[in-house]
């Protein structure tokens, strides 16, 4: 797959930055950045003062687009006739807010019996449930009239944007007048709200199912790398689109298809390869623009340097220019996509046509001039980790211009060790990942395996049959060995499920999307998950690299440099990627890079927030991880600070319609005295205060709303 095509190839190439594969070259050039989060006091202001919609009048804003026959007298209640299933809709363009409830009161003649739903909706495909006015949602009577109040997380169980409320007869009733009045989108009352923490409360819809879960202080725990909330960099919106640090994220990759070719001496220039038609461009950022604003955010700097061998000479040429090749399969002004109308590929001209050569030495002044400027700077180091080019069994793809003959097990190694060694004679202390190979297959085999008119997988079987990843990592040792010389540090892998579910703001969201989205994120760590893909194996991919770490380089650490899940704008990328953050804490994964990062607001901005700043004043994971389990369907991950005396949980509902009932057991943790909840299904304002549930000296009972993150900030007293 390859980036929309839209006008301009520095701006697609830009958002191109990120994303090194095929699979993932979307076209994020045409994201719209959403205003920057309010503050965590502002959403809880926001939500806590009710929003009339009608009281005697239409609230401020509300618009009446009902159907029925009706009135609406001034300083009165609304009348309306409700036969032939009719209905009142009170509109609000661009509602904003989060709230716990809707609340109205109506009279209606006894004879109609129960005979009122009340849903949200949304210009869309959004669906919203209809929800029956029933007894148990009834507070009170008051003479004729009726009051009700209907919990959000009925009306809205997944928490979709709407801009309004429908009120409608479900069957057929009589001609008499119904009355309609203090209609308002309020907070949760305590009493309520506490009422569904405990699994009661009016609602009528029970506690959910009982899901049982235990935080086990008394198991081996681990310091975790506070590198793994690491995210890539966007050329596109990099100056303009603030918010991505705002995540808490705690380092940046520079890296993706462009920085194979990115020439550090020409400031912005690379080369776009094949996701955008082979063309050098000016990015209009310079790799110390990024280092820069990493440091001015207390974050730490992962950078791509380029085994490719060429990179970009200039800003203006193209790899197959039309007006040499003429008509091509498709085409930005003069830059082809290397294809004749008929979907054959063109011969590549020379290298120098976009490029100039780049051997080690390119890259060795490259790392003195990032050391020179540390030094000049008070010496602080500007760069933590220099990863060895990108993807590079995929060159022959996305790189065909410079480089159309697929790389083999030698290549790659030789490649290794002459840019590495470089590397690590300039900038000693600094730690270097490779290979960042894009998936699966070549974790397996080469590129050269699969070339054209060669015995398939003959690479492989001409280096004893061993996977090119183990292979790769043997003889890595063995040069150390040799030499004295350390030429990797870290073993970076790229991870995208290949079952799909979509990459960034794409993919379906569908149900059985959604959950095969969410059951991807077993790839990384689950021995017993058979990849829903063409993969059809375990893939557990996290103690796979442990195992060939262990067994051909020991010592080694573990690097996810690309990952995304899809569906940035819907709950379940969202409670896939909490669910991959919480697992790469298990995991003990040293760094991990999502692509790119996720738009402002969305479920997967908040899936961050959970871990980093769930209530906008800093609260966080902890640093230590405590071992937790849960059933499955939920998940548990907890942490706790040096003392022990801080937990911090962030539990995950992946059932879209029913909410669970934890029981969560604190086991060898301390007595537990504070208790905060917060919660997020997916309303635009983020993390909201939730009612603790019952609790006792070493448990905790909390409810999860369907599709939900919930927060456990705790403090016990240790024994």
């Amino acid at each position: 797959m390859r980036a929309r095509r839209k006008a301009g190839a520095a701006v697609a190439a830009c958002a191109l930055l990120a994303g090194g594969s095929l699979a993932v070259a979307r076209g994020l050039a045409d994201e719209t950045p959403a205003p920057a989060p309010a503050s965590a006091d502002a959403d809880k202001e926001k939500a806590a003062a009710p929003v009339a919609l009608y009281d005697g009048g239409l609230g401020a804003g509300w618009v009446d687009i009902g159907w029925a026959p009706r009135e609406l007298p001034r300083g009165a209640p609304a009348r309306m006739r409700l036969f032939n299933y009719g209905g009142w809709i009170l509109y609000r363009p661009k509602l904003a807010g989060s709230f716990g409830a809707l609340s109205f009161r109506f009279s209606a003649p006894e004879s109609y019996g129960e005979f009122l739903e009340v849903r949200l909706d949304a210009q869309g495909a959004v669906s919203f449930p209809r929800i029956p006015v029933t007894a148990d949602l009834q507070v009170r009577k008051d003479g004729e009239w009726t009051e009700v109040l209907i919990p959000m997380e009925q009306l809205n169980p997944r928490g979709e944007a709407f801009d309004r409320v429908v009120l409608r007869a479900s069957k057929d009733v009589g001609r008499d007048w119904v009355l309609f009045d203090k209609v308002s989108l309020v907070p949760m009352p305590p009493e309520l709200a506490a009422a569904l923490a405990a699994g009661g409360g009016r609602t009528g819809r029970g506690s959910g199912r009982e899901t049982p879960m235990t935080i086990d202080c008394t198991a081996p725990g681990h310091r975790i790398s506070p590198l793994i909330y690491g995210i890539a960099m966007d050329g596109l919106r990099e100056k303009k689109d603030k918010h991505q640090y705002q995540l808490g994220a705690t380092t940046r990759r520079w890296g993706g298809n462009p920085t194979s070719r990115y020439n550090w001496k020409l400031g912005g220039a690379w080369n776009t390869a094949n996701d955008w038609f082979f063309q050098n461009v000016d990015i209009g950022l310079s790799y110390t623009d990024f280092l820069d604003a990493n440091a001015k955010h207390g974050m730490q700097s992962a950078v791509t340097v380029p085994l490719l061998g060429w990179v970009a000479k200039d800003t203006t040429s193209v790899g197959f220019p039309v007006s040499r090749f003429g008509p091509q399969k498709g085409q930005d002004r003069d830059a082809g996509n290397g294809m004749t109308r008929d979907g054959t590929p063109l011969k590549p001209l020379h290298p120098s046509q976009t490029s100039t050569e780049a051997p080690p030495e390119f890259v060795a002044e490259w790392v003195r001039a990032i050391r020179a400027r540390d030094k000049a700077r008070g010496g602080e180091r500007g760069v933590l980790m220099y990863i060895l080019d990108n993807e590079p069994m995929l060159w022959s793809s996305t790189h065909r211009d410079v480089f159309p003959e697929p790389l083999g097990y030698d290549g790659l190694l030789a490649r290794t060790i002459a840019y590495g060694t470089v590397v690590r004679k300039e900038d000693p202390e600094a730690l270097i990942a490779g290979p960042a190979e894009w998936g699966w297959t070549n974790f397996l085999w080469s590129a050269a395996d699969f070339a054209p008119g060669k015995a398939p997988h003959s690479d492989r079987r001409a280096h004893g049959d061993v996977p090119l990843l183990p292979w790769y990592l043997r003889q890595l040792r063995e040069h150390e060995k040799k030499t004295g010389v350390r030429l990797l540090d870290v073993v970076d892998v790229h991870f995208y499920p290949q079952t799909n579910v979509g990459v960034g703001l794409e993919g379906n969201t569908d149900p059985e999307t959604n959950a095969r989205r969410i059951r991807s994120t077993r790839a990384l760590w689950d021995p017993t998950y058979k990849d829903e893909s063409w993969i059809g194996e375990p893939v557990r991919l996290l103690p796979r690299l442990r195992e060939w770490i262990a067994q051909n380089y020991p010592g080694r650490r573990i690097s996810i440099g690309e990952y995304n899940f899809g569906a940035f704008g819907h709950m379940s990328g969202g409670l896939a990627q909490a669910e991959a953050l919480g697992r790469f804490a298990q995991e003990d994964l040293y760094s991990a890079y999502f692509w790119q990062y996720p738009t402002n607001g969305s479920p997967v901005f908040w899936a961050f927030r959970a871990f980093r700043d769930f209530d906008g004043r800093g609260g966080r994971f902890q640093d230590y991880w405590v071992p937790a389990k849960a059933r499955e369907g939920t998940s548990v991950f907890a942490s706790r600070d040096e003392s022990g005396k801080k937990l911090v949980a962030v539990l995950l509902n992946f059932d879209p319609d029913q909410a669970a009932q934890a029981k969560v057991e604190l086991k060898g943790c301390g007595t537990l005295e504070g208790v905060r909840v917060l919660g997020y299904s997916g309303a635009p304002g983020g993390f909201l205060e939730q009612t603790p549930g019952p609790k006792t000296a070493g448990t905790l009972t909390q409810r999860l709303p369907p599709y939900s993150m919930t927060v456990l900030d705790l403090t016990v007293k240790k024994p």
